[in-house]
């Protein structure tokens, strides 16, 4: 647990009392966390899978919601007679409501081992977890005693949150819990179409204060170092600096996330059809750009952003960290097939990727709902980003962006750059056909050293090309990484620092 910050050095509760707050080194350094989603949807387990999100905005924004790839929307998608989730649903499980999967779900958790998930994501490579503690179902997966008054006991006995929280910790690794603030359909079960539904149905009332005083309670609970929050806040902006600054008394080193956007009379007037109706038309012709992606506007208090299933072109100013599942869902689904998840080479060059310009990577993992397991696939790609930083983790774990992100051999081969001190680490995507390679990104000097993360040194010549390698024969890998010591940039093609996004993360 974090040690409290003295009463004199509390943060005030102000948009510039908060700017104190300082990203801290262990997210900077972490790089890969684990997100979790998994809740009363997780026992259904079941989503169109013809398009990924970002697509699926951009080919069809007005129906996005009834055709989603996220499992976790299922209650929602379910409110839709004529989506895919609806018929699936009339197919499968009759007339039987979607509140009533909750008891398979406690049931499972009998067989549940946190102890075994944790070393998993441990012996994966991860620094930190984020646990969905509520999604937009509302169900809490610890017994809160914050009563919900639209549905009793919408949780789970077994207090998930705890267990797994001791779990990670004792694997030392961090531990956050998402909250979904913005959206809880037992409060507001409104059916969501459009984004401009979404941002219209922020419930108020008496859910406003509920949000708040669970979020309290899980600070309480058990000093979360990830504060993950989603879509919005129910508050207005002056008790929500309050909360903020409280948070970080009670956890000085912990982080929040940015995507808190708190209530005001302008996001109350999207529940007026006529300017919800210019919100989806201003969203509309924003997703029917080739480059439009899921990505936060970045207003108000955050230490980092928080991209879905996308990534940016070049080194951002600010840390920010990629959310993704491995297939084109959050929560599990059993109608994904292989070809929707990952493979081994997009799922490590993405990771490097990201981890060069600048972000993490927060790699979802979607557990089955009726068993509590997690599922052959994800395992597979667990264990694919565990075995390649067993021997390539120096170039990733406690790096900073180089002063240009990406680059390739003269002989082709893309290249990926982080540094250390005054080691620039050269990251190959691939294995390349020849032994030898020139990096004209880099300039040697007399005291230029080379060395391959797994091997040990190489040599390096200076050429008007840049620096030479020559490597020993290389076994098939997807990315291989090489540490220059005393190295200096290319002068040319330096890039600045861009905030542009690419649109989705390269696969």
């Amino acid at each position: 647990m974090a040690s409290k910050i003295p009463a004199t050095e509390r943060l005030q509760p102000t948009p510039r009392g908060l700017r104190r707050h300082r990203l801290p080194a262990w997210y900077d350094d972490a790089k890969l966390g684990i997100f979790i989603h998994w809740s009363v949807s997780s026992v259904i387990g079941w989503a169109p899978r013809e398009h990924d999100i970002n697509e699926l905005l951009r080919r069809d924004y007005d129906n996005a919601q009834l055709f989603t790839p996220y499992t976790e929307w299922y209650e929602n998608s379910l409110r839709f007679p004529d989506s895919p989730v609806a018929e699936y649903h009339r197919r499968t499980h009759g007339s039987r409501s979607y509140a009533s999967f909750a008891a398979d779900f406690e049931a499972a958790l009998q067989r549940w081992d946190p102890t075994a998930w944790a070393q998993r994501f441990r012996q994966a490579g991860a620094r930190y977890v984020v646990l969905v503690t509520k999604h937009h179902d509302g169900f809490c997966l610890w017994p809160s005693r914050v009563a919900n008054p639209n549905r009793s006991r919408w949780h789970t006995a077994r207090d998930c949150v705890r267990d797994l929280a001791a779990a990670v910790r004792a694997e030392g690794m961090r531990f956050g819990v998402y909250y979904s603030g913005g959206l809880d359909w037992t409060f507001e079960p409104m059916a969501l179409r459009t984004m401009g539904d979404v941002a219209a149905s922020i419930p108020r009332g008496p859910y406003p204060a509920y949000a708040e005083a669970q979020v309290r309670e899980l600070i309480a609970h058990v000093e979360p170092d990830v504060l993950w929050n989603d879509i919005a806040w129910p508050t207005a902006a002056r008790p929500l600096y309050r909360l903020f600054a409280d948070y970080y008394a009670a956890v000085p080193d912990g982080v929040v996330n940015d995507r808190w956007l708190s209530w005001s009379p302008v996001v109350g007037a999207l529940r007026h059809r006529v300017v919800r109706r210019g919100f989806d038309a201003l969203m509309r012709r924003r997703f029917r750009r080739p480059d439009a992606a899921l990505t936060p506007p970045g207003l108000g208090h955050f230490d980092y952003q928080t991209p879905e299933y996308v990534t940016f072109a070049d080194v951002r100013r600010r840390k920010w960290e990629c959310v993704r599942g491995m297939d084109k869902s959050f929560g599990y689904n059993r109608n994904s097939r292989p070809d929707d998840f990952l493979s081994r080479d997009e799922l490590i060059h993405s990771f490097v990727d990201i981890v060069a310009k600048n972000g993490n990577l927060l790699l979802n993992v979607g557990p089955c709902g009726e068993d509590a397991t997690i599922s052959e696939p994800q395992q597979q790609r667990l264990g694919w980003l565990g075995d390649w930083l067993a021997r390539n983790g120096e170039c990733i774990y406690a790096t900073r962006p180089w002063v240009r992100a990406a680059g390739a051999t003269a002989e082709g081969t893309p290249v990926r750059f982080t540094a250390r001190g005054r080691t620039v680490y050269a990251i190959l995507l691939g294995t390349p056909p020849s032994t030898q390679l020139t990096f004209p990104d880099l300039r040697r000097r007399p005291t230029t050293g080379a060395r391959l993360l797994g091997g040990g040194p190489v040599d390096c010549a200076a050429t008007n090309a840049g620096v030479r390698v020559t490597l020993p024969a290389l076994p098939a890998s997807p990315a291989h990484a090489i540490a220059f010591e005393d190295v200096v940039a290319a002068p040319s093609g330096a890039a600045a620092p861009s905030e542009a996004p690419v649109g989705r993360s390269p696969r």
